[in-house]
């Protein structure tokens, strides 16, 4: 091997222990790192690794000195700190619409951007982490052909289903076509934002979207969507059901104005009524989960108006009253 592969090569390797063996808590010795060259079939004088490690220092590597009886070099600051690490490995943990399979593989590609000492606490936390995943082990290619034909300005044909109790896909009808607007996340799933002929401006889950192809035809152009606001349309839409766009007048405890605010956005306003609650008026599609949602805070919060929302949320509350007690076992 030329001089010049040579010393390319062992600088190269000197690199790659140090990103994967090394952080401050496990530091590499000299001998250490000129045993791990000598299994690549480099022999190296002490003098040259420590010129080698000068030289990734020069070139930008913050690689820290330890001395003492268990000092030496490891590599100090990275792309990627270990809490931001973490931080990305829970949100692929609690994204519904990836597969285990394919979360096990994300986690172990966040792996070998820390020590393999670090990567084993990323590791823990995708053993204890049990939560219910999509089984769709094609989505992130579908966020990906959804990318483009977003970048392309371009309709998208799609197929569409849902899962039986035989854990098999039922598709709804043939397939369709959409204008593909943005992806939005919401209650740890990909929602696709589109416009159809059939609804106007609506959303499918990600998971549930099969067979997706680009077209030729140019997206479909609204006066909804030009003025699209992805903020609020997550926010009026309560877990991705669609309902009436409506602006619904509401009393609300004091206590739940962090609610509220959480909700709506801040922009919200909130009118005093007595010493204990507030008036709000939100704008929301009216569905049975904003309904639910509502009831989930047993009587803290009372629609006042529209009155035909009012009554379909009566007669949900009836409906729930009027469920048959199941018989004894």
């Amino acid at each position: 091997m030329p001089k010049s592969d040579y010393q390319k090569t062992k600088l190269l390797l000197i690199r790659e222990y140090l990103e994967q063996y090394t952080d401050p808590e496990h530091p590499a010795s000299t001998p250490v790192l000129q045993s791990w060259l000598e299994q690549h079939g480099i022999h190296a004088e002490r003098k040259s690794v420590y010129n080698d490690i000068q030289t990734l220092e020069d070139y930008g590597l913050d690689i820290l000195k330890q001395t003492g009886q268990k000092g030496g070099f490891s590599l100090g600051e990275r792309t990627f700190e270990l809490s931001e690490l973490k931080l990305l490995a829970d949100a692929v943990l609690s994204s519904r619409f990836l597969s285990e399979r394919k979360s096990a593989a994300l986690i172990r590609k966040l792996e070998t951007l820390t020590s393999v000492h670090n990567a084993k606490q990323l590791h823990r936390q995708l053993v204890v982490t049990g939560r219910v995943k999509s089984m769709n082990e094609s989505v992130l290619y579908n966020v990906d052909t959804i990318h483009q034909a977003i970048a392309a300005g371009v309709q998208i044909t799609f197929r569409y289903f849902d899962w039986t109790p035989k854990k098999e896909r039922s598709y709804r009808g043939g397939t369709r076509k959409a204008s593909p607007y943005a992806l939005c996340w919401d209650n740890a799933c990909y929602y696709l934002i589109a416009h159809t002929q059939e609804h106007g401006l609506t959303h499918f889950r990600v998971d549930k979207m099969n067979q997706i192809n680009l077209t030729s035809l140019p997206r479909v152009q609204t006066e909804e969507t030009k003025n699209l606001n992805l903020s609020d349309y997550s926010r009026q839409v309560f877990s991705m059901f669609g309902g009436e766009l409506r602006n619904v007048r509401m009393q609300v405890e004091n206590r739940l104005a962090g609610v509220i605010l959480d909700q709506f956005g801040r922009d919200v306003t909130l009118v005093p009524d007595g010493e204990d609650s507030f008036i709000c008026v939100a704008r929301v599609r009216v569905s049975p989960t904003f309904l639910g949602w509502v009831a989930g805070f047993g009587g803290r919060i009372r629609l006042l108006s529209p009155e035909d929302v009012v009554e379909q949320y009566t007669r949900l509350l009836q409906k729930c009253l009027g469920q048959e007690t199941p018989p004894e076992t």
